[in-house]
């Protein structure tokens, strides 16, 4: 009995074991960082916080999410197998819409594991199809990249992705609902001002009637004219702290649409360094993924 029950064991823990092994040799899938992830040094920093700005300013506008992952090889993974893992980690696109797109650079693989993979979520390929995917790796990117211009290569490729997604008609991005605007501290100075002034000038009409052989209206009148004049501006700087409130107007964001992205294809332009991206705030929405897409190379 105790050696059928090896005998049927064994091979299940010698797959589980190899298994393990294989799994422990994979390419690590790199945390959701920012919309670009460059493990492989392909952009400079001034490259990464453009593209990275103008795919953040998609999203913001649009609500789909393009993200691009740089790396060295996916070996001993084909990138098709590794594209899977990227997805199902990083869920990309928003829940039930599944508009997430990952472009996937793997410079030093070998060619029969290929060098290049477009993942498309569930709800884009309508546009994005295989067929769309295969012509932008192919035409778009890949005569860049034999140049040696990774970074035009991305960002044509990135414009291209983002111009059929336009052509989806997925749901429009949902926007934060500015804060109320508080006017409450601006009304109560401007009513305590006022009854204070009233009060003022009826004690200061009784005063002059009673003072009036010892003390002449031009002196009333420059005191009046000091006190005023220091009531309206502890007025004016009481409206100017409550507007303030501790919102600062800059807000610390800079760039925004100026990166000259432009969805039509073919005219992305990044080059101005204007963007501060990987402000390593970018999560995945909760998008899906079936394996659609394609792979290529240069």
């Amino acid at each position: 009995m105790r050696q059928f029950l090896l005998r049927l064991l064994l091979p299940a823990l010698l797959c589980l074991a190899a298994g393990m092994a294989a799994a422990d040799d994979f390419v690590a899938v790199p945390p959701l960082s920012g919309h670009v992830i460059d493990q492989a040094g392909l952009l400079d920093s001034r490259q990464r916080a453009a593209l990275d700005g103008v795919l953040t300013e998609y999203e913001s506008r649009t609500g789909s999410q393009i993200a691009v992952l740089l790396m060295a090889s996916t070996a001993p993974e084909a990138i098709e197998q590794y594209g899977i893992r990227v997805a199902e980690a990083w869920k990309l696109g928003r829940k039930g819409v599944d508009d997430g797109v990952i472009l996937i650079v793997a410079r030093d693989n070998p060619k029969a594991l290929r060098r290049l993979r477009i993942e498309a979520g569930r709800g884009v390929q309508g546009s994005l199809t295989d067929a769309q995917s295969k012509r932008i790796l192919e035409d778009v990117i890949a005569p860049h990249f034999r140049q040696n211009d990774f970074y035009g290569g991305l960002a044509a490729g990135v414009s291209a992705i983002a111009g059929l997604l336009d052509k989806e008609g997925l749901p429009a991005a949902q926007r934060p609902a500015a804060p109320p605007q508080d006017d409450d501290g601006g009304w109560m100075t401007l009513v305590v001002v006022l009854v204070f002034l009233a009060v003022f000038f009826l004690v200061l009409m009784k005063s002059r009637r009673r003072a009036r052989n010892n003390l002449n209206s031009n002196d009333w009148g420059r005191g009046a004219g000091v006190i005023i004049g220091s009531i309206l501006d502890q007025a004016a700087r009481g409206a100017s702290s409550s507007r303030s409130g501790g919102f600062g107007s800059s807000g610390g964001f800079t760039g925004g649409s100026s990166g000259g992205f432009s969805s039509g294809g073919g005219s992305f332009s990044g080059g101005g360094g204007t963007f501060d991206g990987g402000g390593g705030t970018f999560d995945g929405g909760g998008g899906t993924f079936d394996g659609g897409g394609a792979s290529g190379d240069w």
